[in-house]
């Protein structure tokens, strides 16, 4: 990447990005942003349908997409992104680990199969694809890892408990990776947003948590307003590392 180039879009314009979760929400409106900057974005999803649309939106604009269908869940899954990532444009430049589930309960009620998949997507999958992917950013001697997490990654809540520990897992582990890789001119990022109106509510199996949240009538955010945060850490010049961004809609005064 270039480090004085004209214009900010510039930054990322040799670029190439990995985005998991992208079949929607902020993981679609951030490879769309993404490769508006001018990045090869790298979209990586179970559902290859929404994979290949998304793909389509950004090819028409001029940009360069690749699907990967890939199950973050999966090792193999997670080596062959990489691979193929690397066979087809031969680096790693971003990688933007945002593929996630909230499945909220109360622990007495929860579903011990619920905690296990935030555990394999939320943390597990994230360090695994990171485990992957560093290797390449080390021998080309730079990158940036974007971690999507959550204002649940800071602060508790009741009915919260698995995701608030796999969330929580999340900034550790970036703040950690972030001491190992900061001297090798590898760059970390945590996204902690607030609430933002995207399908993971959907995913909430408990009715009574539901009925809740729809109580409460908390504003919420737009994924592209996510993706906008992620842009702007990753569209700095080398020397500046973004560390942390948290982002709440305006009026949402807790988790």
């Amino acid at each position: 990447m270039s480090e004085n180039p004209s214009s900010d879009s510039e930054y990322l314009s040799d670029s190439v990005a990995i985005v998991t979760g992208a079949s929607s929400g902020i993981g679609e409106a951030t490879a769309e942003a993404l490769a508006t900057e001018g990045a090869t974005v790298v979209l990586a999803a179970r559902r290859v349908t929404e994979l290949e649309a998304l793909a389509d939106r950004i090819t028409t604009e001029g940009g360069d997409a690749l699907v990967v269908e890939t199950d973050v869940t999966a090792e193999d899954d997670i080596d062959a992104l990489v691979e193929t990532t690397t066979d087809v444009y031969g680096r790693i430049d971003i990688l933007v680990n945002n593929a996630g589930v909230m499945l909220l309960e109360p622990l007495e009620r929860a579903d011990r199969s619920n905690l296990r998949q935030m555990v394999e997507v939320n943390l597990m999958g994230l360090m695994n694809l990171t485990h992957a992917v560093v290797p390449i950013m080390q021998q080309q001697e730079g990158g940036h890892v974007v971690n999507v997490s959550s204002i649940a990654g800071r602060q508790t809540m009741p009915s919260g408990s698995g995701y608030n520990a796999t969330k929580f897992g999340v900034n550790a582990f970036t703040d950690a990776i972030r001491q190992e890789l900061s001297p090798q001119n590898i760059r970390t990022t945590i996204i902690e947003p607030g609430a933002v109106d995207t399908e993971l509510g959907t995913h909430i199996p408990d009715e009574q948590v539901l009925e809740q949240l729809a109580e409460r009538e908390i504003p919420t955010l737009a994924s592209e307003d996510i993706a906008r945060g992620i842009v702007y850490a990753t569209n700095q010049p080398e020397h500046v590392d973004v560390n942390e961004i948290m982002i709440r809609p305006t009026g949402q005064t807790r988790n």
